[in-house]
């Protein structure tokens, strides 16, 4: 069968895009975000018999164009849209969408279960763990092996993803041993990259020290040009506020990609960035937890005190 997956590029979309490829070998795989889906859907020009898409939250400008697209190609091919993001307030309840807050390694797992072979089930422990995302099923598989060694394996593939950035094509390489069930460590250069990128954490973290500003509810920096949700992450652990953030400018877009991280609960991200970045000329959204946004350069600033504010009320 022909088949196409289109996945994110972070260690549970790889896992996700991994196990879809095990399910149907030789698919072709392609690294996609919820701004592009629309437009890289609208550029397939071949039939495939299977599409899968795994772990791309639903673009709110473009979901009802997503929808009519998606029900089309379903017309001619299976659809499978796997996703654990929060679903737009219109809805996307159609036959090919399965949604579950579970990560969506997991999910992709239990759709696809009959197609796979059981120890692909620790791929879905990978992606889960790189997700924060551990929940009874996957503790339960995780008592078919040792969890010790679960983790290292997790954590080699987490950070080597880190380290590989945008090279989709070694990312490629990564979801195509995954998918035959190969170790992480066993992977060419991953374990060398992800040692490349616990040596380039450790400079995140200086950096981030060094630069984070302090608001009332949220800490951010700027610009620290690596491993954003890393930066984050340690931008609310200096800053010691709710919520830490990194933001780094994209000079072609004249825009700012934004991470942001919440240390404790009380709050909805997602909610909250699905509001407020729209009002401020971008995009945003995500989990309740961990979210993203895009925001014009010249809001930037005015953007950070908005949502500095709406955490605290």
């Amino acid at each position: 069968m022909n088949s196409i997956v289109f996945t994110h590029g972070d260690s549970d979309g790889i896992c996700s895009g991994a196990i879809a490829k095990s399910a149907f070998p030789g698919s072709t795989v392609f690294f996609t975000n919820p701004v592009n889906l629309l437009s890289d859907l609208t550029g397939i020009s071949e039939h495939y018999n299977n599409i899968v898409i795994c772990d791309i939250a639903i673009d709110e400008k473009t979901s009802i164009q997503i929808k009519q697209k998606l029900s089309e190609l379903a017309q001619i091919s299976d659809v499978s849209y796997i996703d654990h993001h929060p679903v737009p307030e219109g809805g996307f309840n159609k036959s090919w969408f399965h949604h579950d807050t579970c990560s969506s390694a997991e999910l992709t797992y239990r759709i696809f279960e009959k197609r796979l072979n059981r120890d692909i089930r620790r791929v879905a422990i990978y992606g889960a763990i790189g997700e924060f995302s551990e929940t009874a099923a996957i503790k339960k598989w995780e008592r078919l092996w040792d969890v010790r060694t679960l983790y290292f394996y997790a954590g080699t593939l987490i950070q080597g993803i880190t380290y590989a950035g945008r090279d989709y094509d070694y990312k490629r390489k990564i979801v195509d041993s995954l998918s035959e069930d190969i170790p992480p460590p066993e992977i060419e250069g991953l374990l060398e990259a992800a040692a490349k990128a616990s040596q380039n954490e450790e400079q995140i973290i200086s950096l981030v020290r060094e630069k984070v500003v302090k608001l009332k509810n949220l800490s951010y920096v700027i610009d620290i040009n690596g491993y954003m949700s890393k930066a984050a992450i340690y931008a609310g652990s200096f800053g010691r506020t709710l919520v830490g953030v990194s933001c780094e400018y994209r000079p072609h877009k004249q825009v700012y990609d934004i991470s942001l991280r919440l240390k404790n609960g009380g709050v909805d991200l997602n909610t909250i960035l699905r509001r407020l970045a729209p009002y401020h000329g971008g995009t945003g959204g995500g989990h309740p937890f961990a979210g993203g946004a895009r925001i014009p350069r010249d809001e930037l600033k005015a953007f950070l005190y908005d949502l500095d504010d709406a955490l605290g009320r």
